[in-house]
């Protein structure tokens, strides 16, 4: 039998039981909030990864003109007359043609090989256990293929650059133009295909896997261009060549860096992230590698 009757501590019970789903539902905000906070801690730290990208940047910058063309003019008998972070300047007077394709054809080559010994020691280290080398190897092995392949898709679209040079005089441009642009296109997707892959490697394969992708990638991005231009604002040569090398080469040479982890979501991932925390020692190697390649090799050194 049901009764109508009601006690004061009745009252107290049923006042008690309709405040209790609002605890339940502070609580579970609290929760994911603190899953938010965790989460945004799991990923790595923006300043660090902004530095060992401007490393990165420069050392693949270096082994294109210094190293590539720098040593091939030298191997060939040329005469180096100016380095700089857009260009190199050969004095070819006493060379042949074909040395003189060989000179302008080093710049990729040694992008290429500098990307494979950069791959080598990626396979070898440990993201877990030296996750910033990881990351600095990750990413010195993209850029260098990337912008190996984009050398050849963009002297193949544009007819300018170094394989136009080495290209120039040798076949019709209606064979080679095409042949080149076809090539470039499909070793740049290649490799950047292949470089979301390996990114998996240092993101891990929980949520937040694709978040800690993506800050791997764009700030890098964002950060070499910049560098690349700034440099490029010093040449005594003038605009045309900042925005043929520095713009090119690194916004859209790296344009890669923007897509390719949609690459990495299908591939295998570690099961652990590589906990890429802040580190002073990078950020002063990216500040030191920046004045270098701004102060110095911006405005070019004279032989």
């Amino acid at each position: 039998m049901h009764s109508c009757n009601s006690t004061p501590e009745d009252g107290r019970r049923q006042l008690h039981a309709r405040v209790r789903p609002l605890d339940g539902t502070n609580a579970a905000v609290h929760d994911g909030r603190v899953a938010t906070n965790e989460s945004d801690r799991s990923l790595p730290d923006l300043l660090t990864v902004t530095a060992i990208a401007l490393v990165a940047y420069a050392a693949s910058n270096v082994a294109h003109e210094a190293v590539g063309h720098g040593g091939a003019c030298v191997a060939l008998g040329g005469k180096p007359h100016v380095l700089s972070s857009v260009h190199f300047d050969c004095g070819e007077e006493a060379i042949s043609a074909l040395a003189r394709r060989g000179v302008a054809a080093a710049g990729t080559i040694a992008n290429f090989i500098a990307g494979v010994i950069g791959l080598v020691a990626l396979k070898a280290t440990s993201p877990v256990r030296k996750p910033h080398i990881s990351y600095f190897l990750w990413l010195f092995t993209t850029l260098n293929l990337l912008m190996g392949a984009g050398y050849f898709l963009f002297s193949g679209v544009g007819n300018i650059g170094d394989w136009a040079d080495a290209a120039s005089g040798t076949v019709s441009p209606f064979v080679w133009r095409p042949a080149m642009t076809v090539l470039g296109g499909a070793l740049y997707f290649l490799f950047a295909r292949r470089s979301g892959q390996w990114l998996g490697a240092l993101v891990g394969s929980d949520d937040p896997s694709m978040r800690r992708s993506r800050r791997l990638s764009v700030p890098a991005y964002v950060a070499g261009g910049l560098l690349f231009c700034l440099s490029g604002l010093f040449n005594p040569v003038g605009p045309v060549l900042i925005a043929i090398s520095a713009a090119a080469a690194s916004f859209g040479g790296a344009s890669g860096l923007l897509w390719l982890t949609q690459f990495t979501r299908g591939s295998t991932r570690s099961a652990e992230p590589a906990e890429l925390e802040r580190r002073y020692a990078w950020i002063v190697a990216g500040c030191i590698a920046s004045a270098i390649f701004v102060g110095i090799l911006g405005p070019g050194l004279h032989f």
